[in-house]
């Protein structure tokens, strides 16, 4: 009778236990999501921006839905000191959610064109530098003739700390490159987030010049991102990772149209198309050199972009 009323109690005494241990475990995972929740909600509350028109007055929300197409202007700003900086990468994204296609356009950071807003000729990249965000949205919607929805602006120099904090990334380098006492050998190469900067900025030593720049920025990073995403690296690096992003991104994406995109990507699976300027050429204008497109491909671009957005 004794040992059967002393096996109940270690019974009772280990399920107790065990509830603590569950129990505490529960606690430590809640406080763990409630604290990346506030920290989350913390940096998209710095980084959501709305655009503003050139002239102070909101531009209209819209809102991401999985229905109705919209654009989105990617840009990869390299801002130096005492330099108000240049959008060295300029990305054309439109998606439409019921066709379940993606179509991606770098535009020439020497592209010509009028700058709206600033009563000029000139080259596009040049737009952010007269008048920010607002100005190189307006100028990019006149140049393709469809309307920009959203904007991401990445802080290049900033945001490639983040390299640092999730310890390098690995990329496939499709060439040889020497820039001063940095090398670079074909084939994959591990980059820490100096030398990652670097190589982000190399253009007169590859012949492809700014084509060239726009791979190695895409390869960076797409390869940032892959490895950000991994669990280990979010568990250990998640606060570190939110406020270098905090500090070096904007966007007017909101935390609700983050949400819907992340649904409408993986139905995609990923297929993107890729359009780009291959018939333009190259010409100097009082000395400044320019990348002129070509007519007809540019018009075709234009159709494609409008047929995406319906």
């Amino acid at each position: 009778m004794e040992k059967n009323m002393k096996r109940s109690k270690e019974k009772k005494s280990k399920k107790k236990i065990w509830l603590w241990i569950v129990g505490s475990l529960l606690t430590i995972f809640l406080i763990f999501i409630g604290t990346a929740y506030y920290t989350i909600q913390k940096t998209m509350n710095k980084i959501n921006t709305p655009l503003l028109e050139t002239t102070g007055d909101e531009k209209e929300q819209k809102i991401v839905t999985k229905k109705d197409p919209f654009s989105v202007l990617m840009l990869g700003v390299d801002e130096r000191k005492n330099d108000s900086g240049r959008s060295d990468t300029m990305i054309v994204i439109t998606v439409n959610p019921e066709k379940h296609t993606m179509k991606m356009l770098s535009i020439p950071r020497d592209t010509r064109t009028e700058i709206i807003g600033h009563n000029s000729v000139d080259k596009i990249n040049h737009a952010y530098a007269f008048g920010g965000v607002p100005m190189a949205v307006k100028t990019v919607e006149h140049f393709l003739d469809i309307p920009i929805d959203y904007y991401v602006f990445i802080n290049m120099e900033g945001f490639l700390q983040i390299i640092d904090t999730i310890g390098g990334v690995t990329i496939d380098n499709d060439m040889d490159l020497t820039y001063n006492s940095y090398h670079y050998p074909k084939g994959e190469i591990t980059l820490d987030g100096d030398k990652a900067l670097i190589f982000s900025r190399i253009r007169y030593e590859d012949p492809r010049g700014d084509f060239g720049r726009q791979i190695r920025q895409r390869q960076i990073i797409e390869a940032v991102l892959k490895k950000a995403s991994s669990t280990s690296s979010i568990l250990l690096k998640a606060t570190d990772m939110l406020d270098v992003v905090g500090d070096n991104v904007r966007m007017n994406f909101t935390m609700k149209d983050l949400i819907q995109l992340q649904s409408i990507y993986k139905k995609m699976d990923g297929k993107i198309d890729q359009l780009s300027f291959k018939e333009g050429n190259g010409k100097r204008i009082d000395n400044i050199w320019y990348f002129m497109p070509e007519e007809t491909e540019l018009e075709q671009i234009k159709s494609e972009l409008k047929a995406s957005l319906q």
